[in-house]
């Protein structure tokens, strides 16, 4: 539905017809395809070497990596956003270094699909969420409801902006291929398969290793199981990740609310007053990432200015030692001459006086 016509259809008797009842996923009609493909990330195994950050940028055509191998990227905590589809933090847990990756968690019952309207967001049979920019009204509804604060906005093109995450490389799933972090890994501490499958490993790597890990599989049952699991030696919260979330899918939390009242014109102003707070908390998002942008955008300039200038510093010290060099051989010049004219002077005294 194009942008135009959906307002047109707020804004007149339309809107009734035009909107469905009862909205599938906000229903709780449906919870996952069944046994659909996996990521397990293993905390115990991840070096931070940031190989899955180049292979996202490079599968997704994104921008390289920020400081490329530098490890001093690790000083601050990272987010992904619009150019970032995943980023990998290092944390200081039980007087250690605790490195995690962090994209979308493809959720079983994806929030931000429940959210979406107009059915922006699809959760496909291989365990990716994906996102149809065409559908997309621009509302931000899933930003704001996605309990891992991932789907982000990318404000470059006023006409036509559009939310971007990790796709779990769908494409290159639908051409038999692995995720492309997956795929870099080094070290195992990415396995990709059928959940029924990564669930069966998680469990036998808990259990083959008491006290080496957390007895719990991240991911399993939160907001109704994710497409990406986690296992770790420390609590998950020492790691940045929320243990506060439980095991209901967000299409519960809407049952009898979004999902079963009708869309009649009647409705909208309950609608619009409901969703005075998740305009609000979705401006604070857009205001948080156009501060990002715009620090960005000034942080590329100093580097640019500071390219220029030095490079300005550096022909001022080429020209100058050009220059010293030229004067040093013109003095050299000067006292040979000098020194062949004493020279033929003494000579022709020499020669007088015989």
């Amino acid at each position: 539905m194009k942008r135009r016509a959906f307002l047109s259809l707020l804004t007149g008797s339309a809107a009734a017809a035009a909107l469905p009842v009862k909205a599938k996923a906000a229903g709780g009609e449906f919870s996952g395809h069944p046994d659909n493909m996996a990521v397990l990330t293993d905390l115990t195994k991840c070096i931070g070497c940031r190989k899955c950050e180049t292979a996202c940028a490079k599968v997704n055509d994104l921008p390289a990596p920020v400081k490329g191998e530098d490890r001093s990227v690790f000083a601050e905590q990272r987010r992904t956003h619009a150019d970032i589809y995943t980023v990998v933090n290092q944390y200081n847990a039980d007087g250690k270094s605790v490195y995690r990756k962090m994209q979308c968690m493809h959720c079983q019952e994806p929030a931000c699909a429940t959210a979406c309207f107009v059915k922006a967001f699809t959760k496909n049979p291989d365990g990716s969420v994906t996102y149809d920019p065409t559908l997309c009204v621009g509302c931000r509804y899933c930003m704001v409801s996605c309990p891992f604060n991932i789907p982000a906005y990318r404000y470059d093109s006023a006409l036509n902006p559009v939310v971007r995450k990790c796709t779990m490389c769908h494409p290159r799933l639908q051409e038999g291929k692995l995720p492309g972090c997956v795929e870099a890994c080094p070290t195992g501490a990415l396995v990709f398969g059928k959940r029924s499958e990564i669930l069966a490993i998680a469990r036998k790597r808990i259990q083959d290793n008491p006290g080496k890990y957390v007895d719990h599989i991240y991911g399993e049952h939160e907001m109704g199981g994710t497409a990406w699991l986690t296992i770790s030696g420390v609590d998950f919260e020492k790691v940045g990740m929320r243990e506060d979330l439980g095991t209901k899918a967000a299409a519960e939390y809407t049952t009898g609310v979004l999902g079963a009242l009708p869309m009649v014109v009647g409705f909208w102003p309950i609608v619009l007053g409901g969703a005075y707070y998740m305009n609000k908390r979705k401006d604070e998002i857009a205001k948080e990432e156009q501060e990002a942008a715009v620090s960005a955008a000034v942080d590329q300039e100093r580097q640019r200015g500071e390219a220029a200038a030095k490079k300005a510093l550096d022909k001022a010290a080429s020209d100058a030692k050009k220059a010293q060099d030229k004067a040093v051989e013109a003095a050299k010049k000067e006292a040979r001459e000098q020194l062949l004219a004493e020279q033929a002077a003494a000579a022709a005294a020499e020669k007088e006086g015989e």
